[in-house]
């Protein structure tokens, strides 16, 4: 296993983090985790180096953090970093910053939480933990030691996560990050701005939600054939992530062992860099998966906030990703996780938005057709 120190925390972490969110479940129901199952998972990846586990308030139903509980009866505490975040979109009063922190302590059975986050950040999340005064209680519980390094996990613009950042000295922050998400969200930018800042980063998502991972749609796996690269997508995916300057760590949302024994293998290799054929087929990937993309959104943001509330961005996300990897199930799936009063047929089609798109989108014809492809009945 390959190890690097986060940030300046001094802490020798290995580079492969055990995301504890898509664990095997009993009879499909996403609260009732297999525990002989994940058990086995998480006990192969420790013992082969994984020293990394993250979890979260509401993983599972909740039940991650529960689980994560039980394990120190198998494996050492003290040889572990244990990660958690706090529930930001919960917090309504700063009571409840101690309420949350002491239910997760309880539920992890341990007596600290040695890397601690803010859950998914955005500029709104922000806001009202800011008027909660979270940074004044991070301060506080990280001298008590219940908290022993601070960050955030984030999901929003670069001018949010540019405010969010230099607001406090943070130890670490988690952002998506991939080689077709070098521009999303905080992006590359994002990465530059916590490397200059001596703050470690965390990629989440390397394999965007396991998309990555899955058959491609032919084209896509012509332009792997005609390279003549023989690994797998998985293997390209992770080390392209692990060779980005500033990136410390991954996480992985593991399903399965074998998913754990392939990313076990890959992130113990000698060398996790790209050859320059493989950092040349990556590029050719992303100019495919982007000739497929079908509304040429930026997320540049210039849109919002719309008028009625419509999530533009996230939505064009969801169906350009859906399309990209021809898995229009997988957009029907992750639909929902935008609020149904932020969805595409709430738009009333002012047009305001099509006013200020740099790319001049016809935005509202778009969210009409993204709306009706991720909602029909499977």
């Amino acid at each position: 296993m390959n190890y690097r120190e986060l940030g300046n925390t001094g802490e020798k972490v290995s580079v492969l983090g055990f995301g504890l969110m898509r664990l095997p479940v009993i009879e499909k129901d996403v609260g009732k985790i297999d525990v002989v199952k994940s058990l086995e998972m998480v006990e192969y990846a420790v013992d082969k180096g994984v020293n990394y586990l993250d979890t979260a308030y509401p993983y599972h139903r909740g039940e991650s953090e529960n689980f994560t509980g039980t394990l120190w009866e198998h494996i050492d505490r003290d040889k572990m970093y244990l990660a958690s975040k706090l529930p930001s979109w919960n917090i309504k009063e700063p009571a409840d910053l101690d309420k949350y922190l002491l239910e997760q302590l309880q539920k992890l059975q341990t007596d600290r939480i040695d890397f601690y986050l803010l859950h998914a950040l955005n500029a709104r999340n922000w806001e009202n933990l800011k008027n909660n005064g979270v940074l004044e209680w991070l301060t506080v519980k990280k001298k008590s030691g219940l908290i022993k390094h601070i960050g955030f996990s984030f999901h929003d613009s670069y001018n949010v996560f540019e405010e969010i950042i230099t607001s406090y000295d943070w130890e670490f922050c988690q952002l998506q990050y991939n080689y077709l998400d070098r521009k999303f969200q905080a992006g590359e930018r994002g990465v530059d701005l916590a490397i200059s800042r001596g703050t470690g980063v965390i990629c989440m998502e390397p394999l965007r939600g396991g998309l990555l991972a899955k058959q491609p749609p032919q084209e896509i796996a012509e332009v792997i054939k005609s390279s003549g690269y023989q690994g797998s997508q998985v293997s390209l995916s992770l080390r392209w992530v692990w060779q980005q300057a500033g990136i410390d760590i991954l996480l992985s949302g593991m399903s399965d062992l074998d998913q754990v024994k392939e990313n076990v293998a890959i992130a113990s290799e000698s060398k996790l860099e790209l050859s320059k054929d493989e950092e040349k087929l990556v590029i050719m990937l992303e100019e495919a998966y982007n000739r497929r993309i079908k509304v040429p959104c930026t997320a540049c943001n210039y849109c919002m906030p719309c008028p009625q509330g419509v999530a533009i961005p996230g939505i064009f996300h969801f169906y350009n990703t859906a399309n990209i990897f021809d898995d229009q199930d997988w957009g029907i799936r992750c639909y929902p996780f935008i609020n149904k009063e932020n969805q595409a047929d709430k738009c009333v089609k002012c047009g305001i938005c099509e006013t200020k798109c740099p790319q001049q989108i016809k935005i509202m014809s778009a969210l009409e057709t993204a709306h009706e492809y991720m909602t029909v009945t499977p």
